[in-house]
């Protein structure tokens, strides 16, 4: 059964644009760009998805060692397109087990990151970025830099921006951020829809941290 579409930064219902507003509302953040319902991993899937996209569908590349990409989950709707888009990724954690990772990009104010970042606010607030980068991917050939947000040990964090976008690279333990030393590179995608460079990137079974950390939430 379908999911209908819910707020991007809190997980409650939303309601649909109607005659006085063209906004998607929620009861405890106002207007939002509708996060859809997270999407299975699969080629079909990213080729359904790549054409909505204005912003980035980040995918560092190469992979780390054994990772794999396990779903997708887009902001938008048919008017506006993804404003936001996230990549699930899981594979070996660096201390053993499997860990999981997101690679998010999404234009200023909608919250996506934040929320898989475990954060209040609609973006990382104010002074994250007033200290040295913690770390850098690059990208066509520029080097991103990224910070490293204080998010305890049940999550971390990086982000920074990126085409005019927010960038966030969230792992869902500290443990398994080990892992950012690996990433020295970004791929957009969208490459694969616009007739780039070809990138077939391989899939798993589906992310338990995306589904858990965007399900729906009730009031």
């Amino acid at each position: 059964m379908k999911t209908d579409p819910s707020c991007p930064r809190c997980g409650r219902a939303v309601r649909p644009p109607g005659l006085w507003t063209s906004a998607w509302q929620c009861d405890a953040h106002g207007p939002v760009t509708p996060l859809q319902p997270v999407r299975q991993p699969g080629p079909a899937v990213l080729e359904a998805l790549l054409p909505q996209a204005r912003v980035p569908v980040w995918i560092p590349w190469p992979l780390p060692t054994g990772w794999v990409v396990t779903g997708f989950a887009e902001a938008g709707d048919d008017r506006s397109g993804a404003l936001a888009t996230a990549v699930a990724l899981s594979g070996p954690d660096p201390l053993g087990g499997v860990g999981e990772a997101v690679v998010v990009a999404e234009a200023p104010g909608i919250g996506l990151g934040a929320r898989l970042a475990g954060l209040e606010g609609p973006d990382a607030g104010d002074g994250f970025d007033t200290r040295a980068p913690d770390a850098k991917v690059r990208f066509e050939g520029h080097e991103i830099p990224l910070w490293n947000l204080d998010l305890g040990r049940e999550r971390a964090g990086y982000t920074g921006e990126a085409l005019s976008q927010w960038l966030w690279v969230v792992f869902a333990t500290a443990d398994t951020a080990l892992l950012m030393c690996e990433i020295g590179s970004l791929r957009d995608l969208r490459d694969i829809r616009d007739g780039g460079v070809a990138l077939e990137p391989p899939f798993g079974a589906p992310s338990p941290f995306l589904a858990s950390a965007l399900a729906p939430r009730s009031a």
